[in-house]
């Protein structure tokens, strides 16, 4: 299995608009695969604008927001290519597209790294968060997993929430917890 880095991905449309999603970016060699899924505007801008931004950030809040529809960060301009920073970014790496290896449902954009930046220490996860990444990433599966499974991950996670979690990561889990909630209705 290769190893997949959960990072704020950010891609600029040819108009200017940036785009901020969260993606796993998955490590061959020193290049970095983004595969977004199709339809999606990650997808269309990388075709449109062949580079990117990985952001890594520790407020799990952005991965929770861009799941839940809250996308309204604050960036900056990228410093080698046309792309953006999130101002929340601990670290930064500027990828820029080699290779694309076309798939129907999935395009791997093989990535080369051309500019990174440390801008504040990372002081590592705690448990809390570590559960609201995975909550954001259960939450962008919900059709398609078994209702049972997404229950029982759901319950097994909110034991991290309940016992370590601060604001920043109560708060991201209430945004998942309200999608979430809207899934068991069928909305």
């Amino acid at each position: 299995m290769p190893l997949i880095i959960e990072t704020i991905v950010t891609t600029r449309a040819k108009s200017g608009e940036v785009h901020i999603a969260p993606l796993g970016l998955i490590q061959r060699d020193d290049r970095w695969i983004i595969a977004p899924f199709t339809p999606s505007t990650t997808l269309t801008n990388l075709r449109e604008n062949p580079v990117a931004v990985a952001n890594h950030v520790d407020d799990v809040r952005i991965f929770a927001g861009c799941v839940t529809g809250r996308k309204k960060w604050v960036v900056k301009r990228a410093e080698k290519i046309d792309g953006a920073v999130l101002k929340a970014a601990l670290t930064h790496w500027e990828l820029k597209v080699e290779e694309i290896e076309e798939d129907d449902v999935r395009p791997r954009f093989v990535c080369a790294t051309v500019y990174t930046e440390e801008h504040k220490p990372w002081g590592g996860f705690n448990r809390a968060q570590a559960a609201v990444l995975e909550a954001a990433v259960l939450c962008t599966r919900l059709k398609m997993l078994p209702k049972e499974k997404v229950e029982a991950e759901l319950e097994y996670l909110n034991i991290a929430i309940s016992k370590t979690a601060g604001p920043r990561e109560e708060e991201a889990w209430g945004w998942l917890m309200e999608k979430v909630e809207a899934w068991r209705k069928g909305e």
